[in-house]
């Protein structure tokens, strides 16, 4: 029985001093009864946000799964970034030369299917064009595959020649335009400073002797007078251009009535449709009008659909996602299969399944961001690394970067969401 307060200790208007009963206020009759507040659920952005939340602690929780997660996200964008940039630069580097013309519409002979391979076409065809009032000029272009030999340890490399006239102005290789009377005098060539390195130092050697550099090609002894800027394909690991006369020298078995490419300069203000339809209409079917742009197109097309090399690539990304999916889909089948007790849990509160895959895939972005981040800066460095073992144009742009993502984030999308058909394991009846 408790002790009954000690009344000297109580107020004096306490109701065990006055004697009155304490009473409670009640609402008057008349007036309803306010009903109970219901709470709002939060909406789906909110609802999503925790359920991404939850996602990263749980991944937080098993951080050598996470690590695993991360390094397989990273392996997979890696070769992805890998096996894009080199395909752009095997479409860049095959289309250097062609993109240095500076011609408005070029003839070519319709079976030729690449620049390093071409089919001659009769040089009597520049001369046709030349009858076009609109035709301000048409330079022939020569070009073919001749043995170079290191002036240093004598061994031999196959090396692309080309032949135009230099003071012609349709080549814009940077460095070429201060050789353009020095190419004219006989037996000499521009050499390619971005060839591959074993066709020799030849630019030390021209900075070191102060002069030309002789060097041989074919069977002919020829002097390098300076150097241009080109750059290595997979058709070619080096580049020399000569004059036509030069030319014909080293290649002594072509025909000199034969030509493998016309440029063709047009006269200021010329509609080029119009004259490419004109020239189109004149010259013979043996040969093809085409402006700079389409012969872009047709050299592209050739690496892309004539040869395994741009499948090869294609291939090789979609095999690094593939492997990127299944390591992901494993790490996330496993947490959901560790954390099965959890989701039943969840799904007993009340929780929805639509909720519970929200989780999953906020799992999955987590780890696409968190592998992307990563891969892209290992690929800015492995870029530079073998952009300078190989000379070839490996560039990362704003757009690959963003393809890339995109691809990496499918991935991760699409192993969650073969992931989440292990939550129907997650029956709250089955745990309890």
């Amino acid at each position: 029985m408790n002790d009954l307060p000690d009344r000297a200790k109580l107020l004096p208007w306490a109701p065990e001093l006055t004697g009155d009963a304490p009473q409670r206020p009640s609402a008057p009759a008349s007036e309803p009864r306010a009903p109970l507040a219901r709470r709002t659920p939060p909406g789906f952005a909110a609802s999503t946000w925790f359920a991404v939340r939850l996602a990263w602690r749980q991944l937080r929780s098993e951080k050598a799964r996470l690590a695993s997660a991360i390094a397989g996200v990273l392996f997979a964008c890696v070769l992805v970034f890998m096996q894009l940039g080199f395909r752009g630069a095997l479409f860049e580097s095959a289309t250097n030369l062609i993109g240095a013309m500076r011609g408005d519409l070029f003839l070519m002979h319709p079976m030729t299917t690449a620049s390093f391979r071409p089919e001659p076409l009769p040089r009597v065809r520049a001369q046709q064009a030349l009858a076009l009032p609109e035709v301000e000029r048409a330079v022939p272009v020569y070009l073919a595959q001749a043995t170079w030999r290191n002036p240093m340890d004598g061994t031999r490399r196959a090396i692309q020649l080309i032949g135009v006239d230099t003071a012609a102005g349709v080549l814009d290789f940077p460095g070429l335009a201060p050789l353009v009377e020095a190419l004219k005098r006989a037996d000499t060539v521009a050499f390619d400073t971005q060839s591959r390195p074993e066709f020799g130092p030849v630019a030390r050697l021209l900075a070191e002797r102060g002069g030309p550099v002789e060097v041989e090609i074919g069977s002919r002894r020829m002097d390098v007078v300076g150097t241009i800027e080109i750059g290595p394909s997979f058709g070619a690991d080096g580049n020399a251009v000569l004059s036509e006369v030069n030319f014909r020298r080293v290649a002594k078995e072509r025909n000199v009535a034969a030509v493998d490419l016309v440029a063709i300069r047009l006269r200021e203000g010329t509609d080029l449709r119009a004259a490419q339809q004109r020239l189109r209409a004149v010259l013979p079917p043996d040969v093809m009008v085409l402006t700079q742009a389409e012969l872009r197109a047709h050299e592209r097309r050739y690496w892309e659909e004539a040869t395994p090399i741009g499948f090869i690539f294609a291939f090789g990304s979609a095999m690094g996602l593939v492997v990127g999916m299944v390591i992901v889909y494993q790490i996330l089948f496993s947490d959901i299969a560790g954390h099965l007790k959890e989701y039943a849990t969840l799904k007993a509160m009340g929780y929805s399944g639509f909720y519970l895959a929200r989780v999953v895939l906020g799992a999955a972005l987590i780890l696409a961001v968190a592998g992307f981040v990563p891969g892209l800066l290992l690929s800015f460095l492995l870029y530079d690394f073998v952009g300078s073992a190989t000379f070839l144009p490996l560039r990362l742009d704003v757009q690959m970067g963003v393809s890339v993502f995109l691809m990496i984030f499918a991935m991760c999308v699409v192993a969650g969401l073969l992931a989440v058909r292990k939550l129907r394991d997650a029956n709250p009846a089955d745990m309890f």
